[in-house]
């Protein structure tokens, strides 16, 4: 390259060399910082312009990455709310179910006791009748024998005389007959 420099110099009328000697470029000193310029170019992309390329290739893709990811995580968490969600209207169904299978079972039980309950009350009244009736029957033979005591007592005491147990058996039976009818 030097040579071809040293050519174009030799040139009389060059306009290329007229402008350079009117701006005083020095070939040599030229072309050793076109070089020196080159391979500091060419260590800066070496040595500082790929490392950092490659640095920023690297956050690119963790960024990507990250928000695939990001993505991913909106996906699951949409799967996981509708699951949970599923779950919940599960639940909800199964606790209706129950409640109303409740409900049915507590009609049951209670439709069972009030009737043992109106059985109870019923043998209670017709209990009550019993004795009631038994409780008459007997107030009824002790009346009749009070009734009849007295009868006999006062037909005594009325007559003057003592009655033979023949008169007081037949007062009492009539006094019974009349007090049935």
């Amino acid at each position: 390259m030097n040579s071809f420099v040293l050519l174009a110099a030799a040139a009389p009328g060059n306009p290329i060399v007229e402008i350079a000697d009117q701006f005083g470029v020095t070939w040599p000193l030229l072309i050793s910082q076109i070089v020196l310029f080159v391979i500091v170019a060419v260590a800066l992309k070496k040595f500082a312009y790929a490392p950092i390329l490659k640095v920023l290739e690297e956050r690119r893709q963790k960024i990507a990455e990250g928000l695939s990811n990001a993505e991913k995580i909106k996906q699951e968490l949409a799967t996981a709310q509708a699951k949970a969600q599923e779950i919940l209207n599960q639940a909800s169904t199964q606790g209706a179910k129950m409640i109303e299978e409740a409900r049915a079972a507590a009609a049951k039980v209670q439709e069972v006791e009030t009737q043992k309950a109106i059985a109870a009350a019923n043998d209670i009244v017709a209990k009550a009748r019993q004795a009631s009736e038994a409780e008459l029957v007997r107030m009824k033979a002790e009346l009749r024998r009070e009734v009849g005591r007295l009868v006999v007592s006062t037909t005594a005491k009325v007559t003057g005389k003592v009655l033979t147990p023949q008169d007081q058996q037949r007062l009492t039976e009539e006094t019974n007959r009349e007090l049935a009818a």
